[in-house]
């Protein structure tokens, strides 16, 4: 199975020449390009989200129980509907009242969310569970909360999970030790396969094609899959990127 994170890039009028409408078929061409059958987006907004979900042929949003907010950036799960059942899919909150719908805490800038399904493979019946956030990015505080937040729910599933998401975070961060082992639940999976943090695994690069800060897009997995392989995308066209993050995609066997 192969697993994708993708951030979006919120919808800005200030983003110009790589401004959503500018890039949008190039996004859902790179994904459709790649064959993944899980997508976890993040930042997009309803009517972004609305659009994957028309260009993206053969795919299902996760997002039956969703609160419909127009200012929400919404992390959403998409999944290729002749490879998966959707079971069941909700979402929290990451604050101190995870039902309260757009609430935050401990200084974050925005109100950040968990969006969650469990999946089962229409072709062997096994289940797993599938996941994607975005934490917050001026508040260390609200991340390592919301990381909390996440391993626990992950930790109480004793279930396979895969976790998506733009964790403002690099790997050896506070955020990264919380969720993976020892202490949380999580392996990550660029780890897993033994790759080492240079240039080329970092995933911001703000439109230009030149990486900067470090490897902030991750998909961690749980110790119930075998991670195969895994890439950073850097697809592009005519100097024209897809997103300002490069998606990063990981192959999971379920064992």
């Amino acid at each position: 199975m192969r697993f994708m994170s993708v951030n979006l890039r919120f919808e800005n009028d200030f983003d110009g020449e790589n401004h959503w409408t500018l890039r949008r078929d190039l996004l859902a061409k790179t994904i459709l390009k790649y064959k993944p059958q899980v997508v976890g987006t993040q930042e997009g907004k309803p009517t972004q989200l609305a659009f994957l979900e028309d260009a993206l042929q053969g795919y299902r949003m996760s997002a039956d129980t969703r609160h419909w907010d127009g200012s929400c950036q919404y992390p959403t799960l998409y999944y290729v509907d002749d490879y998966f059942v959707l079971l069941e899919g909700s979402e929290f909150w990451l604050s101190e009242t995870p039902g309260t719908h757009m609430s935050k805490n401990w200084d974050s800038a925005f109100p950040r969310m968990l969006s969650y399904a469990l999946l089962e493979t229409k072709q062997t019946g096994k289940r797993l569970w599938a996941a994607v956030t975005h934490l917050d990015h001026v508040s260390e505080w609200a991340r390592i909360e919301g990381a909390k937040l996440i391993r626990d729910w992950a930790t109480e599933l004793k279930a396979p999970a895969v976790l998506l998401g733009d964790f403002n975070d690099v790997p050896g961060s506070h955020v990264h030790r919380i969720l993976s082992q020892p202490g949380g639940p999580f392996t990550d999976s660029w780890e897993a396969m033994g790759r080492k943090e240079h240039r080329g695994s970092y995933t911001q690069h703000g439109f230009t094609g030149v990486p900067g800060i470090g490897r902030i897009d991750w998909i961690l997995v749980t110790s119930d899959f075998r991670v195969m392989d895994g890439a950073v995308v850097h697809d592009h066209e005519d100097g024209r990127y897809p997103s300002d993050h490069f998606p990063y995609y990981a192959d999971l066997e379920l064992k």
